[in-house]
């Protein structure tokens, strides 16, 4: 069984979620102990529960430790089951975390899976619903995964409430990206989201953005969702995309923040990853790596710099993936050039 250290790091659910679908991915059972150590409210919490259930129904798989406030998980998984899944994290827990490890999970599977999720589509330390739909899924379905993904509600914190559907059909193999050359980007779009909340707020959110895009030489479109949800909320999502990549940037609003900062930081920092010369932004690579790693042949992309979120994952793969010399990175004016080894698992 392998040995997972869930305080590596950051020591945050992160490991936990990846580990659960790396070993589901490729049938090793694992023990991951120490979990979120250093986290104020050590061991597993609601979300992490949430998206372990969910993979541990998707495989039949074995556990031991699995309730809330656990600091040790076992966890021996079966074959992949298509079928319909339903959860209620319970919580404003992050409904994109959980479906971005039941995806990774599930890449072997023969039939579709459709997973219906209620918890929370738009908050804290989490990627946004948009920046799920328009970054980061172009990017695997480039790779060749094939989901769809549909949005009933956005839920914020606290009460959570919101609902969304993926349903993941079977591949037949993954693709590496190539996306080593420096792409060109002349276009920002975005969606700003707001529930319950003054229309001021969007609006003033929306021309912050788009005076950023204008004396960034950029054009603009940026679309207002008023949603319907228990609780108040507020975000925005960018992106820009070329022939072959897409960037993208999130924030969401809080309390104290005017909405003018909230739409200019979130094009800052979308302008700051295209200046950079970036072919994947910092927040995506880590999220993407996994399938860079399991896919076929070489992958190569250009980032900006390489978070802690990625650094662990790069660790947690070589802990699965111990005989294969599985990364190269190299520093060019700035960027951060990084070679992946695919592995040809899929």
């Amino acid at each position: 069984m392998l040995q997972i250290d869930g305080s590596y790091g950051e020591g945050g659910g992160q490991i936990v979620r990846y580990a659960i679908a790396l070993s589901v991915l490729t049938k090793k059972p694992v023990e991951i102990f120490n979990i979120r150590k250093k986290r104020p409210n050590p061991g597993l919490r609601p979300q992490h529960h949430a998206a372990i259930s969910c993979m541990k129904s998707l495989c039949n798989a074995e556990t031991e430790g699995l309730s809330i406030g656990s600091l040790k998980l076992k966890f021996s998984p079966e074959k992949v089951q298509s079928a319909e899944y339903k959860f209620d994290i319970g919580t404003a827990g992050s409904i994109i975390l959980v479906f971005q490890a039941c995806i990774l999970s599930s890449l072997q599977t023969t039939g579709p899976i459709t997973i219906k999720l209620t918890g929370g589509t738009d908050v804290k330390w989490a990627p946004s619903w948009d920046y799920f739909t328009h970054v980061f899924s172009p990017l695997i379905q480039k790779m060749g995964v094939t989901i769809d993904a549909n949005l009933m509600k956005r839920g914020y914190y606290p009460k959570g409430g919101g609902e969304a559907v993926l349903t993941i059909h079977p591949i037949e193999k993954l693709k590496p990206l190539q996306l080593k050359e420096k792409q060109e980007f002349n276009k920002i779009r975005g969606i700003i989201h707001i529930a319950n909340l003054p229309d001021h707020i969007s609006k003033r959110m929306k021309h912050a953005a788009m005076k950023v895009a204008v004396k960034n030489n950029l054009k603009s479109c940026i679309e207002i969702d008023k949603a319907a949800s228990f609780s108040s909320g507020t975000g925005i999502t960018v992106w820009s995309k070329s022939d072959s990549a897409v960037l993208g940037s999130t924030v969401l609003g809080e309390k104290g923040v005017t909405s003018e900062k909230i739409g200019e930081n979130a094009a800052n920092q979308l302008i700051k990853e295209i200046k950079s010369g970036s072919t994947i932004d910092t927040y995506a690579i880590d999220q993407i790596l996994p399938y860079m790693i399991i896919a076929k042949d070489e992958t190569v992309c250009r980032v900006r710099e390489l978070s802690n979120h990625t650094k662990t994952n790069m660790w947690l793969a070589r802990r699965f993936f111990k005989e294969r010399k599985l990364f190269e990175i190299e520093n060019k004016n700035g960027l951060q050039v990084v070679k992946v080894s695919g592995i040809g698992y899929l």
